[in-house]
């Protein structure tokens, strides 16, 4: 008999939409530089422009604020590098410095590259969160002095789906004369995103995590914010990123986009209940459970759950062999023996941090995956703590 197959990472990843695979199929002969001005460059260049309109649309944008990236960590590493790079020498250098200001639990790819910039002279400064992952405003008021460039807080945290008040924070920072950031990854599609209303400089968003192509995303720049390319040597996008476009990538992501216009807000509410029914079906049958990131204030379909006792890699491998896919934490850090750096920021102790799982629904989800999840995982969990000698001598 087969194992039934649940996926439940879509943090991590998301499959292909069936009308992005449609669209892509048909795609596939688009085979036109979009920078040719010829018959078939100019089919191409219709369609880049046709997704650029859905991806501003989507966000609130204007079609010529938005540059197509190859991923979400490129355009988060952009922003960073153009604002945070002091030997760059650029003439849109920001005249109040090369300070950075971000948070303890952004992803990886913001972490690595402010620790970059700081060897190369820029001082980083990494705001505090509370136990539900949200950043301390009155830290971030006295964190921004006048040599701040940018402040980088993510919309919405990928391990424990907590939602940051975007709005609120780049008030702020705008009040002290700084640019904002926010990668937007895990949010966009997920949750309502617009640009306008959040007043934010710059935003990040990926095609991959809402049921879109991998290897293409997109960076928000608000019209007549200074901004030199990270890639160069071409005039593509403007003169923003250079390299021919990846027309199959745009365009998959424009109808990724267009779907999550049409699906976003209904899937939402049903996701919140797979989830409640997750997390309340856990603490019917599993003992000593704890519940990381905000429960309310957090993207509808992550349930981030530590199991006092044991390890997470043991859980995800237990679960996988009974067809279940999950997470310990950021697909990024993966193979790291480190205790999540966004668990252990919110003041989960070093032992409950090692023995947690994400489990992040999508689409076709059902409750039906629910109660299989609940029907494998309190037998895992039991033969799990027999064999731990922690879990034993706290009973």
């Amino acid at each position: 008999m087969a194992i039934r197959q649940i996926y439940l990472d879509h943090n991590a990843t998301t499959p292909l939409h069936p009308d992005v695979i449609a669209t892509l199929t048909d795609a596939m002969e688009e085979f036109g530089n979009p920078s040719s001005m010829h018959a078939f460059g100019r089919a191409a260049r219709q369609r880049v422009e046709t997704a650029r309109e859905l991806v501003a649309s989507f966000m609130g944008a204007l079609p010529e604020e938005v540059v197509f990236v190859g991923s979400g960590s490129e355009g988060n590493n952009t922003v960073l590098s153009i604002l945070g790079c002091p030997s760059r020498g650029c003439t849109c250098e920001r005249k109040h410095g090369v300070d950075i200001v971000t948070t303890s639990i952004e992803h990886p790819c913001i972490l690595e590259t402010s620790r970059c910039l700081k060897d190369r002279g820029s001082r980083i400064t990494y705001l505090h969160v509370d136990h539900d992952g949200k950043v301390d405003m009155e830290e971030l008021k006295a964190s921004i002095t006048e040599r701040t460039g940018v402040v980088s807080v993510m919309t919405a945290n990928n391990e424990i789906g907590t939602i940051q008040n975007i709005k609120a924070i780049a008030e702020i920072v705008h009040e002290r004369g700084a640019l904002f950031h926010t990668d937007a990854v895990q949010a966009f599609g997920k949750i309502p995103v617009d640009v306008r209303d959040w007043n934010v400089d710059f935003l990040t968003v990926s095609a991959h995590k809402i049921y879109g192509p991998k290897g293409i995303g997109a960076l928000y720049v608000r019209r007549g914010i200074p901004f030199c390319p990270l890639i160069r040597g071409g005039h593509q996008e403007q003169g923003r990123r250079a390299g021919t476009e990846n027309t199959l990538g745009i365009i998959g992501m424009g109808k990724a986009v267009e779907m999550r216009a049409i699906e976003m807000g209904p899937e939402s509410v049903r996701l919140r209940q797979l989830r409640e029914a997750l997390k309340q079906g856990i603490v019917d049958r599993v003992p000593d459970v704890h519940f990381n990131g905000h429960q309310t204030d957090c993207l509808s379909g992550t349930l981030n759950v530590s199991f006092d006792g044991a390890e997470g890699e043991s859980i995800l491998l237990y679960l996988d062999l009974e067809g279940i896919a999950v997470s310990t934490g950021s697909a990024c850090a993966s193979g790291s023996l480190d205790p999540s750096h966004v668990l252990m920021a919110i003041g989960t102790p070093v032992e409950r941090a090692h023995g947690s799982i994400r489990m992040s629904l999508g689409r076709d989800n059902t409750m039906e995956d629910v109660d299989y999840v609940l029907e494998k995982l309190p037998p895992i969990m039991e033969k799990i703590r027999d064999m731990s000698t922690i879990y034993k001598r706290r009973k």
